[in-house]
C-alpha cells in the first residue's frame, strides 16, 4: 500500500485498507483518473469489475475503464465506439485512394511502355509494309509463272 490513501478513498472519503483494490490502479496523485471513471461508472460498480477479474488483467482492465469513461465525458452519444467509427472510415477512404493510386500508376505504367510498343509495332508495320509492297510491285510488272512439277510430264 502507498503512504496516504489512494485517489479512489479520497474520492469517496474514507479510509483506505491495506488490501484496498483500487489502490494499485488509481494512485493519489492522479486523482482526475478515478474521478473520471467514478463519473461514468460508479466507484462500487468498478470496484466490483475490478474484484471480478484475474489479478493479471486488472491493471488493463483499469486503463479500459479509464479510457472508455474519457471517451463517454468527451462524447457522450457515441463514447468510443465514435472514435471506432471515425478510425473505420479513415481506412475506408484511405483503402479508397490507395486502389486510386494504384490505378494511376498501372495506368502511368502503360502509357511509358505504349510509346515503346508503338514504335516496335511501327518498325515491324514498316518490314511489313515494305515486303508487301516489293510482292505487289512484282505482281504488277509480270504475273508470275507457275511451273508444275515434273511428276506430272503430261501436263508440261
Amino acid at each position: 500500500m502507498m503512504s496516504g490513501r489512494c485517489a479512489a478513498c479520497k474520492n469517496q472519503r474514507r479510509r483506505c485498507p491495506s488490501d484496498c483494490i483500487f489502490a494499485p490502479y488509481f494512485p493519489a496523485n492522479d486523482p482526475q483518473r478515478f474521478a473520471c471513471v467514478h463519473r461514468i461508472y460508479g466507484g462500487s460498480n468498478v470496484g466490483k469489475m475490478l474484484q471480478q477479474i484475474p489479478p493479471c488483467l486488472r491493471d488493463q482492465a483499469a486503463n479500459t475503464l479509464y479510457y472508455e469513461a474519457q471517451c463517454r465525458i468527451l462524447d457522450p452519444v457515441y463514447g468510443c465506439v465514435g472514435i471506432i467509427s471515425k478510425l473505420s472510415q479513415e481506412i475506408q477512404n484511405t483503402e479508397i485512394a490507395l486502389a486510386q493510386i494504384q490505378t494511376q500508376i498501372d495506368c502511368h505504367k502503360l502509357q511509358v511502355q505504349q510509346p515503346k510498343d508503338e514504335l516496335n509495332f511501327n518498325v515491324l508495320s514498316t518490314i511489313e509494309a515494305e515486303s508487301s509492297f516489293d510482292v505487289l510491285q512484282g505482281q504488277n510488272r509480270s504475273a508470275p509463272e507457275y511451273q508444275l512439277p515434273s511428276q506430272f510430264p503430261c501436263f508440261n
